[in-house]
């Protein structure tokens, strides 16, 4: 079954010059099929430069916003509408927009994982591997508020000693990885290098050999000539890391860190966001087209273009 709707993905994706892309956390298979694979906001710069005019995102809500933002002209399709971010959802565009009014001396910076709303409103934006560079390039008589994920800016005010206000916002995946359970899968595999996401808290981070984010980990574990590795992410990882290196031992946390939201879309999703485009005509939205407001997404933009000028 798996096969033959594999084989039909294929057809469609050729016939409306589709491109599919897979974020690193989602399910295997859609990991096996994708064009491109990676980082959500590298997964949006890839599409931009290949210019196709079907986009199909396997990832969650906001990563698919931010490839139209970045695609306008491109038809972008999330084969599931409900794949939500919980993080990104615990900052709305309205109350952000409320705290610029009431604290117009902050520079407001938003993690990537934030929605095409929120991103309209803030002054710039930035990944988990880039932060503390954006962080850092901002004057230090500049109060700032970072959004909306907390453990991800108290790291990144602790590396770079600076003083910053932070959303009450969290990954709740990474928020659940303990101090506790850290001790315990260390002191199970004594010798490996423990590697966390950065959206870990402080206290975790504290406990790793290396935070950093999922391109981050890919990278640094294909390069190291270690052979040992425990992965402080979302399982989905894993299996990536297990074709990139099979020569290496490389173990998922535990409890085994499972976003439900990464896991919701499968192939039969991707195979029927690709059909309906056959009954509808180009201009038509399909039920699994991202649709934004040109005004949005021309704000949105903004603060993702002024992050990628820091090279």
């Amino acid at each position: 079954m798996s096969e033959a709707i594999i084989n039909k993905i294929k057809q469609l994706k050729e016939k409306h010059n589709a491109v599919i892309l897979a974020h690193n956390y989602v399910a295997p298979e859609l990991q096996d099929i994708a064009d491109v694979l990676g980082d959500s906001l590298q997964l949006s710069i890839e599409a931009s430069k290949l210019g196709a005019p079907v986009i199909v995102f396997c990832g969650v809500s906001f990563m698919a916003e931010t490839a139209k933002i970045l695609s306008p002209e491109s038809k972008v399709l999330l084969p599931v509408r409900s794949a939500g971010c919980p993080m990104a959802d615990m900052a709305t565009a309205e109350a952000v927009a409320e705290f610029r009014r009431t604290h117009p001396e902050h520079v407001l910076v938003a993690y990537v994982n934030s929605t095409a709303a929120v991103k309209a409103e803030v002054d710039i934006c930035c990944t988990s591997a880039n932060a503390e560079k954006i962080v850092a390039s901002i004057p230090a008589d500049k109060k700032i508020m970072f959004l909306p994920d907390r453990n991800l800016g108290r790291n990144v005010a602790k590396t770079l000693n600076r003083e910053m206000d932070f959303w009450p916002g969290y990954c709740p995946i990474h928020n659940a990885i303990t101090v506790q359970d850290v001790e315990a899968i260390k002191n199970e595999n004594p010798g490996m290098e423990f590697l966390v996401h950065p959206e870990c808290t402080p206290e975790v981070v504290a406990l790793a050999d290396k935070a950093m984010s999922t391109g981050g980990m890919l990278k640094y574990i294909r390069e190291s000539d270690k052979n040992g590795f425990i992965v402080g992410t979302e399982c989905g990882i894993m299996h990536r890391l297990q074709i990139e290196n099979p020569t290496k031992t490389i173990i998922p946390f535990k409890p085994t860190p499972t976003c439900v939201d990464m896991k919701k879309i499968g192939l039969a999703d991707v195979l029927a966001c690709l059909e309906s485009l056959e009954d509808n005509a180009q201009s038509v939205a399909t039920p699994f087209e991202v649709v934004l407001d040109e005004e949005l997404m021309d704000k949105a933009r903004k603060p993702i273009e002024r992050m990628l000028a820091f090279k």
